[in-house]
């Protein structure tokens, strides 16, 4: 039987990682952290998206077993904008005040612990470096790193899967949809949050949020050039895209 540990927060990427998951392998397992994070809302979302994934309409998944793991405030080790009390900015040359330092690194060291009690190798997680906010704890590189790390420290193998690695947030949306079709695009759409102001009162056309954090821009850029995409790609004037259509199926 192959088996997963999905690095689950709630939110658009990692979502799509679980579908991901689901569709790849036959026992799928979640975690989730507690960590005094701002944007609480991703966290409570966890298990209403469990509950719709588990009658996903003509989907025959294996139930999937959750954890949540309370994690020390991170506002204590140092000052962010994700766990305390900085204003959300981003400026040219230097790491946006939401990054939280560690936070993925301990985050991973904390799966693997756990998927090695498991029996669990593969690690899935949404981390990517192609449209981010220039964490370096999202990096290829990093990920490198860290699976040769836990490998070497648990003494048994570890493979961190990181599908979006190279996938922009619009390719994002067009991955979630190859592996679920619409409804998996409506449950991300609706269901997820990524907010950063843990805005969950309004839903605009790509999902709840402020609209105005970096989180909500990326995703609302994303929305707009897959909705673009998918009105080229339907253009029966142009039929040459149902030929990148299924290229793009094919390497996915």
């Amino acid at each position: 039987m192959t088996s997963a540990l999905v690095l689950f927060s709630g939110g658009q990427d990692s979502t799509t990682c679980l579908i991901y998951a689901l569709t790849r392998y036959e026992r799928v397992l979640t975690i989730g952290f507690e960590y005094g994070q701002r944007h609480a809302a991703e966290l409570a979302c966890r298990q209403d998206i469990l509950s719709e994934i588990a009658r996903a309409p003509g989907k025959k998944w294996a139930p999937v077993t959750d954890l949540v793991v309370n994690l020390p405030d991170f506002s204590r080790l140092n000052a962010d904008a994700l766990t305390g009390s900085l204003a959300i900015s981003e400026q040219p040359g230097a790491l946006p005040t939401t990054f939280v330092p560690g936070r993925n690194l301990i985050f991973l060291t904390y799966a693997a612990a756990y998927a090695f009690g498991q029996g669990i190798t593969d690690l899935v997680c949404g981390m990517g470096e192609t449209d981010y906010s220039g964490y370096p704890d999202c990096r290829e590189a990093t990920l490198e790193s860290m699976e040769r790390s836990l490998s070497l420290g648990l003494d048994s193998p570890i493979r961190i899967v990181a599908p979006l690695m190279h996938r922009s947030k619009a390719e994002t949306w067009k991955f979630a949809e190859s592996l679920g079709g619409e409804w998996a695009v409506e449950l991300i759409r609706v269901k997820t949050h990524t907010c950063y102001a843990n805005e969950r009162d309004h839903l605009h056309e790509y999902g709840y949020g402020c609209g105005v954090c970096p989180s909500c821009v990326l995703r609302k850029k994303g929305w707009e050039e897959y909705q673009a995409w998918k009105e080229k790609s339907t253009d029966p004037s142009v039929p040459w895209q149902l030929l990148v259509c299924f290229v793009r199926q094919i390497r996915q």
